[in-house]
């Protein structure tokens, strides 16, 4: 039976280019899932859109004197264009503009409103008086109460990532003007997570191989007790009320917080219209044996590993996450990369220099899965010469180079294989499957280390067999040295997919197998004697550090 995957991929907000802090966090590691899954069978949906509600793009908006929607239609191209140009694999990658996600989310609002998890409360709110407006979350700054930062926001923390409301911060002040803001009476719907606590709770116990620092934080913001949270704002940008409840005053939207998660959801129904088959998208939502997988930073953890299922559990009959595999930061010299504050290339200007393969490779190498890890431009140009042009290419290049010079490019008939050719092809296997398993467990990591590690054991092989020395003397050792080879190459062109998707498309072409690998299965392919090998261009260049 056919398994149905979700890969739900964070929302970036569409106020500037992502950068490899992003790229890393939740992007790359989404794709390299949801390639292997895709090779090894599975029915894969990965979806995700451009935030466009989220409080950056209106600040943005308001600093340059546009409306949201033109920030937002200046960067969602840009997306679209980095997801291609570095083969991020989305089946749909939408906004949250579209009439589709207002009507999903106003499902899920009635929904949760019918079943008594949404109701009206009379809260404060920050009010600046000189701009004369109340302030969402975002536009109220000032001092952590948890770490002392004096830049935190009101719904969060960018230092220790506690999230907060705008009312916890010390010494707060208006983003806009600068004033201090007062705290004014204004009507609100809240989310009763309370009534959801216990529910969400037990859920969590029941999680199987989920990552530390997310099932730890998880319990913990549920053990310090949920408490009814505003998920409307008085604002005049984002998703409207549902007409029927529209009666708590004018000015007022559903609030980003809420609504961008149901993102998820209104994409995959987005997807499935797109297919001919409105219902498509409920063999990955409704179908008990489907898994879903949400690709996010540990800054979103509360939001998905907390909120989102609060919804899925008060609506009903959706399927809860399978795992929120949340990476830690890529710091650059110790840095958090910020889109707002600078720090970070933007991710297409790697592309002026650097092949799309090499830089998801290098960045592959330090993904931040349980701890924070350092990214440095020094580092991706030694993990590419050293590791993708000496050791992978230079395998490549030289097994074919020696098959055309010794046997006019055809791959040679195996004559006499003993202990040491077989013992290559079983410890390949072994390596592939390893990497599988790793991949399964979202380890990504240390699943490419395997990948690599069949590249590793392929050489050493041919270092031991020397069929270039041979070739004189013994044509039919050489012949077999070089089909072992080969067939050990050609294992790691499927263990090495889901990482470097364009440079092991032209390497499959040149060993005549078929082009794509959707359900090809996570095995090693069979290169028969006989084959004539295309010509194939060395897969990677060494590269020098970029010049400012």
């Amino acid at each position: 039976m056919t398994r149905h995957v979700l890969v739900a991929v964070a929302w970036p907000y569409a106020n500037g280019q992502s950068h490899i802090g992003h790229f890393a966090g939740a992007y790359l590691p989404a794709d390299i899932f949801a390639r292997y899954h895709r090779i090894a069978g599975s029915r894969v949906l990965m979806v995700s859109g451009s935030d466009a509600h989220g409080t950056p793009i209106t600040v943005k908006a308001e600093q340059e004197g546009v409306e949201p929607a033109d920030i937002v239609n200046r960067y969602h191209p840009k997306f679209l264009e980095q997801w291609d140009r570095f083969g991020i694999s989305f089946d749909l990658f939408t906004t949250t503009m579209t009439d589709n996600h207002r009507e999903v989310v106003w499902d899920m609002f009635r929904t949760l409103r019918d079943h008594g998890y949404i109701d009206t409360e009379v809260t404060g709110q920050f009010y600046d008086p000189e701009a004369g407006r109340f302030l969402p979350d975002r536009y109220v700054e000032g001092t952590c109460p948890n770490c002392g930062y004096d830049g935190a926001r009101g719904d969060q923390c960018d230092n220790c990532g506690k999230t907060l409301d705008p009312i916890d911060l010390i010494d707060p002040h208006s983003k806009l003007t600068g004033a201090t803001p007062e705290l004014r009476d204004t009507e609100h719907f809240f989310m009763l997570l309370p009534k959801l606590q216990d529910q969400i709770l037990e859920w969590l116990e029941t999680v199987d191989g989920w990552r530390p620092h997310v099932i730890n934080w998880a319990k913990g913001f549920l053990k310090e007790g949920l408490i009814d949270r505003a998920i409307t704002r008085d604002l005049t940008w984002g998703v409207p009320l549902p007409p029927e409840v529209d009666t708590i005053g004018e000015g007022k939207r559903i609030y980003v917080w809420f609504e961008a998660v149901i993102g998820y959801l209104s994409a995959s129904k987005e997807w499935a219209a797109t297919q001919g088959d409105p219902d498509a998208w409920k063999a990955w939502w409704e179908d008990p044996a489907a898994t879903a997988y949400y690709f996010i930073g540990k800054d979103n953890i509360p939001f998905h590993a907390v909120f989102w299922p609060a919804y899925l559990i008060g609506y009903g009959g959706l399927n809860l996450p399978t795992d929120v595999p949340a990476n830690q930061y890529v710091t650059f010299k110790g840095e958090k990369a910020s889109k707002s504050r600078g720090i970070g290339t933007p991710l297409l200007d790697y592309l002026n220099d650097y092949e799309p393969d090499a830089v998801r490779y290098a960045v592959a190498t330090v993904l931040p899965e349980t701890n924070d890890n350092d990214f440095s431009e020094e580092d991706m140009v030694r993990r590419i010469n050293d590791e993708l042009v000496a050791a992978w290419g230079n395998l490549v290049n030289r097994v074919f180079a020696m098959t055309r010079m010794n046997f006019g490019g055809v791959v040679p008939q195996p004559v006499g294989m003993d202990d040491q050719d077989q013992a290559l092809l079983d410890e390949v296997d072994r390596l592939l499957a390893q990497a599988g398993d790793h991949l399964g467990k979202v380890q990504l990591r240390a699943g490419l280390r395997a990948a690599m590690g069949i590249a590793h054991a392929t050489n050493g092989y041919l270092n031991a067999t020397q069929p270039w020395k041979t070739a004189a003397e013994d044509p039919p050792r050489t012949g077999t040295s070089l089909w072992v080879a080969t067939q050990a190459i050609a294992a790691a062109s499927v263990g090495l997919a889901p990482w470097l998707p364009f440079t092991n498309e032209r390497l499959r072409a040149a060993l005549g197998l078929e082009a794509g690998m959707v359900g090809g299965g996570w095995s090693r392919p069979a290169i028969p004697a006989g084959t004539a090998l295309g010509e194939l261009a060395p897969l990677f260049a060494k590269v020098e550090p970029r010049t400012d």
